[in-house]
Order: structure tokens, then sequence, then C-alpha cells
């Protein structure tokens, strides 16, 4: 049985249930008889000094340390690392080097995991998983005893298949929340945070629902964080199906200098291949003629645009594919000002936007269905 296991052609089968703990031995003795010592699995480094060329581990004892650190947690006593040793031997006050940062960390106590007990040791060697104190690191970090610049190559990390998006009850929690999610983070690689740059959500993106319930959760019981938790809202977009002319008149009197300016033009669908070539998801043309609009304005019109193309009429989402091209105007010369040409251009994009058979985007994605 042996034999075939290591050789990936047999796959030993043990039934048993661990609520009732009940053929949890067996399988313990089966992992000691029948799967791979250190020097029988091939494990494979990365050599820094050769351009990360691969190179073939020995898993023995007696040879130079490789480590690797795949788990972080926090206890009463700090930052609990778990290290799993592909080569050498790890002893207690001895010092090892962190391979990607180069700092060198003394060892003060080595403990052996027994669920929530602790067995201190003084030495492990290769193929022991242990849990080192004093430690600081970040996960999957590469430890040796400073002879070697090797470097163990990741684990698989599967990209994740679920993800909420989370924010604090109150703005007082933001910092405990912060917190809270870079030590996540850090600990547990499969565990993924985004800030979406459109929504401005927190996106939490784990491997299930169950996964990301336990952390909402351990923030909630160890930084006193309470979420509110909730899908991800959809990027929807906005956009324009029909050519629409505008002649907008911005005019405000008060006290003193008012406000006057008007904007004439039109605004358009833009097709993508323009958007392609100008780089851009909408475009402000100037076709004026002569000075009617004083040139100083016309930065000003463009930035009406931008504050306008923000806000869409119907759901309120970010409007793309659309020209906007200004043919002329009026100025007067004491109330006429850069504000007022920006609102005024941002009122008759708006406005002009609702009569153009405004429409919604979905957002496109790339799927791919495997059937049988």
């Amino acid at each position: 049985i042996r034999r075939q296991t290591l050789a990936c052609k047999f796959v030993p089968v043990f039934m048993g249930s661990a609520f009732k703990n009940k053929g949890v031995q067996p399988l313990l003795d089966g992992v000691l008889d029948y799967l791979p010592e250190p020097i029988e699995k091939e494990n494979i480094a990365l050599d820094r000094t050769r351009d990360e060329l691969p190179v073939r581990i020995t898993g023995k004892p007696d040879d130079p340390l490789l480590a690797l650190a795949f788990k972080l947690e926090e206890t009463n006593f700090g930052q609990l690392t778990y290290m799993r040793i592909y080569q050498g031997t790890l002893r207690k006050g001895n010092q090892i080097t962190n391979v990607n940062d180069g700092k060198k960390i003394k060892l003060a106590r080595i403990v052996r995991m027994h669920s929530d007990d602790m067995e201190d040791i003084t030495e492990a060697s290769a193929g022991e998983v242990v849990a080192m104190f004093g430690v600081d690191c970040k996960s999957m970090d590469t430890f040796s005893d400073g002879s070697m610049d090797l470097a163990m190559s990741s684990m698989f990390v599967p990209e994740p298949v679920m993800s909420l998006a989370v924010k604090p009850k109150k703005n007082e929690m933001q910092n405990a929340f912060a917190k809270a999610l870079n030590k996540f983070t850090k600990e547990d690689p499969t565990l993924r945070i985004k800030v979406d740059t459109d929504t401005k959500e927190t996106i939490l993106s784990g491997m299930g629902e169950l996964h990301l319930e336990v952390y909402i959760e351990r923030m909630n019981r160890e930084y006193n964080v309470e979420c509110i938790v909730g899908q991800p809202n959809v990027n929807y977009k906005e956009t324009i199906s029909k050519k629409q002319p505008f002649d907008w008149l911005h005019k405000k009197q008060t006290g003193g200098s008012g406000q006057y300016a008007r904007v004439v033009g039109f605004i358009e669908p833009l097709s993508e291949t323009d958007m392609k070539e100008a780089n851009k998801t909408n475009i402000f043309q100037n076709k004026c003629i002569g000075t009617n609009i004083p040139p100083e304005y016309y930065p000003s019109c463009v930035k009406g645009m931008n504050d306008a193309v923000v806000e869409g009429a119907l759901v309120g989402c970010e409007v793309e594919g659309m020209r906007v091209v200004l043919q002329d105007g009026a100025a007067h010369a004491v109330d006429s000002s850069d504000m007022a040409f920006r609102i005024a251009m941002a009122n008759a994009v708006r406005d002009t936007m609702k009569k153009a058979n405004p429409s919604v985007l979905e957002p496109i994605m790339t799927v791919e269905v495997e059937v049988p």
C-alpha cells in the first residue's frame, strides 16, 4: 500500500466521524504508515542568487535549515507563527534569518501544538510543523540559518469564490476595523481585501460563506467592531442613445456682481472606437467661432461637463460614452465668471441627458462554462 501510495497510483480511504471522534487514530496511523517521509518527497526552492533557479531540497535534518511560515495567529502572548521545516533542524536559542527581508531572529521558544495545548520543545527537524513566539513576519515568508539564499515557492492559494461588502457600524470603529483587516490578511493568504474604486466599498473575499462569517465574528469578538454586511453593489454605468441639442442660460442676480453664462451645443452618443482612440469615456469638443465665450472660460466648461457625468439621470451612476460639443454661447462683461460657466455647462448637460434616451449599462463579465 505504501509503495503504490508514494507512486500516486493508490489512494487509501479512511472512514470516520470527527464529531464522534471515531476513526481519528487509524487516520493518523495511516499518515505515518503510508505517506512519504521528508527525504522521499521532492520539494523545490528558488535560488535568489541565480534568478530564482529551481533547486531540489534534500529534506535531511543535518543539512542547512529551510523553513516556511505558513500561518499566523494572534494570542495573548503575541503573534504565534506556524512553521513547516523542509530541511535541517530548528533549535531553541539559535538565530534564524528571514530570507525575504534579511531580518535575524533569535528563537526564545518553540512549541508543538496539540489543538489548543502547547508543548515546549527544544528542537524540531525536517518534516515537522512547529509554532514559535516572537517571530515578526508575514505568511509565506521563508527562514534559513543564514547560510543559503533560497526561498520556498509559496503554497498554492486558490482564488476567492465569494465576496461581501463590509463596513463598521459606527465611524469611531474605523481604526479598529482597519487594524483587524490588516491582521487577518497577514495571517490568512486566502482572505483578500480590496476597496472598490467606483463604489468606495470595502470588499472582503474568501473561500466561502462560513470562511467570511468567521472573520466577521472575530472582528466583533476580538476588536469590538460590529460590521454591516451586504452584497457588493453592482458597478452600473449610464449612457445616452441619441443626439440632443442644448441652449442653457445661467443667470443669477444678487447684491453686487451676479452670475451670467450661456452655453449652446449638443450631446451625442460616443462609439467604442472613438473612446478607444481618445482613451477617454467622455469627450468634450469646442467648436465655438469668435469670442462670444471668452477663451479663458473654456476650461470651466470642461469642468462643468465632468461634474455632470459623475451622476446620471436614471439611477445616479457614472455616465460614459458621451460627446459634448460646445458651439456657441454668451458672456457678460461684469457678471460672467469661471464658476458661472462651470455651473451653466453642468446644468445644461444634466438636463439634456434626461431627453437623450438615457439607458443603464450593465457590467460585461467573461464567463467560461464547462459541461460534460
